[in-house]
């Protein structure tokens, strides 16, 4: 019974701290919130955008909020990023990255150490190693697109969502390029895992919150279950990537057992399969929209494309098509770039203030916010404006200023720092490819000529790209005679 007691009383003491917290002279302005330990929880997890958008409005770029417990010291001036991307010492990434990869993916890995895996990624999406999985990737996309094409009748309109078509193949044709399966004609290991997937990544969210429903919890255990059996052989087989191959050695050598390693090969799936599919949504959405935009980008196309072949050039530069991604991942990648507080220290911002945060709180940035939707760095930034990142002559557009000052960080849908996504290269390209392949080969449009760019899942802020709240249905059909224009 004592024990009992000493619980209750810990419990107690524990509450009170977290409840009466006061801020020093030296912290950030500090927002507890009306509810109890509770703090913003409800309002950041609805709508992360909207709610530290008006927190900013109230105390400025940077300030913490209490949330289900935890304290969160938020940073939104990009000019003084490098202060928490650089301190490595006392801002860990790692601990709360274990944390998330615990709640989502049951996974715990022995000997962690996310450097060594960076190092053996590198390896692979670089180089020669990274062209050749890029022309693996085109092969998958236009053998997926080839057998669609022989499933329908060619002269007919097909109605379909936007979203589903963008997720579908890009997805397939990256599974087999890096995790392997079966290639037969009905491709039919990679149509499973999408499947079960997609299970999982609707309830991705929930989980990463602990906020499952009994009935919920059982679909996407299921899901994940089914998963790890479709993935048992990744990076065994012989048609897995040289980097899943590589990364699945290096689980073994640190000791991880084979339910562990298949639970990794579930996190690599997400993290090299889960943003890709959206991005090219969001990208083809935008064009659709965007007469003008669809117009320049396949204008371009067709000059980059090898003669008498249904390939773009890889050498080619695409400036205008870069500029209409940046842009599109400008308005829909929103991370959250978060390090837990080790040890007491100081952020120091540009322009000279100091701002102390303490050991246990975790710091976060929101580069959606500022720089991306930040009205004093991009004019209108609610607007989706194809040639944003492209000069008056064509060339490309890196100069940014927010306060006087030339950004560093003028947006930020990769990452930055110790957690920069280093699939970037591999990832723009299959977006790139996909597009093309679109392009030429559909006729596509609008079912509804008026329809609008669906709003994003709310929800879905803090997570890589976000997704929309509604399909956006479309009209396509095949070409007699594939052409860009």
């Amino acid at each position: 019974m004592l024990w009992v007691i000493l619980l209750l009383f810990s419990g107690i003491l524990l509450y009170f701290s977290l409840s009466y917290r006061t801020r020093s002279k030296r912290e950030p302005p500090l927002d507890k919130g009306s509810i109890p330990w509770l703090g913003h929880a409800l309002e950041f997890g609805k709508d992360a955008a909207k709610f530290l958008t008006r927190m900013k409005l109230k105390h400025g770029d940077i300030f913490t909020v209490r949330v289900a417990g935890r304290y969160v010291t938020i940073l939104l001036d990009p000019n003084s990023y490098d202060s928490v991307l650089q301190n490595t010492t006392y801002l860990d990434f790692s601990r709360y990255a274990q944390v998330l990869m615990d709640r989502i993916f049951n996974l715990r890995l022995p000997n962690h150490k996310p450097d060594t895996e960076k190092t053996i990624m590198k390896r692979y999406f670089q180089g020669e190693s990274l062209s050749n999985l890029n022309q693996i990737m085109q092969n998958h996309l236009r053998t997926l697109l080839t057998l669609e094409m022989a499933g329908q009748n060619r002269p007919d309109w097909k109605c379909d969502g936007l979203f589903g078509l963008s997720f579908l193949s890009p997805f397939r044709a990256g599974y087999l390029t890096l995790f392997g399966g079966e290639q037969n004609r009905n491709c039919t290991d990679a149509a499973n895992v999408y499947k079960e997937y997609q299970k999982f990544d609707g309830l991705l969210i929930k989980l990463a919150r602990t906020t499952l429903n009994s009935g919920e919890k059982q679909t996407v255990g299921l899901a994940k279950t089914r998963l790890w059996e479709l993935l048992a052989q990744a990076g065994l087989r012989k048609n897995s990537s040289s980097w899943i191959q590589s990364y699945r050695q290096h689980l073994q050598e640190e000791g991880a057992d084979e339910e562990t390693q298949r639970k990794a090969m579930l996190l690599q799936l997400w993290a090299t399969q889960g943003n890709v599919g959206p991005c090219a949504f969001w990208l083809l959405a935008f064009l659709l929209t965007h007469t003008e935009a669809m117009r320049a980008v396949k204008r371009e196309f067709e000059s980059v494309t090898v003669p008498s072949t249904a390939m773009l050039d890889p050498k080619q530069h695409t400036p205008v098509f870069d500029s209409a991604l940046e842009e599109t991942l400008r308005l829909t990648a929103a991370p959250f770039i978060t390090r837990e507080v080790l040890q007491n220290t100081t952020l120091y911002m540009a322009d000279g203030r100091e701002y102390d945060v303490r050991r246990g709180d975790r710091v976060c940035l929101f580069p959606f916010i500022s720089p991306q939707m930040d009205p004093d760095i991009h004019h209108e930034p609610e607007k989706f404006k194809y040639d944003r990142f492209l000069k008056a002559d064509g060339s490309v557009k890196r100069d940014f200023f927010k306060g006087g000052r030339r950004l560093k960080y003028y947006t930020m849908p990769w990452g930055a720092g110790t957690n920069a996504c280093v699939g970037k290269p591999f990832a723009i390209q299959s977006i790139r490819q996909f597009v093309f392949l679109v392009l030429f080969h559909l006729d596509m449009k609008l079912c509804d000529p008026e329809a609008q760019v669906p709003e994003v899942d709310a929800s879905r802020y803090g997570f890589g790209m976000v997704q929309p709240n509604t399909e956006l249905l479309i009209q396509y059909k095949f070409r007699e005679q594939p052409c860009v224009l």
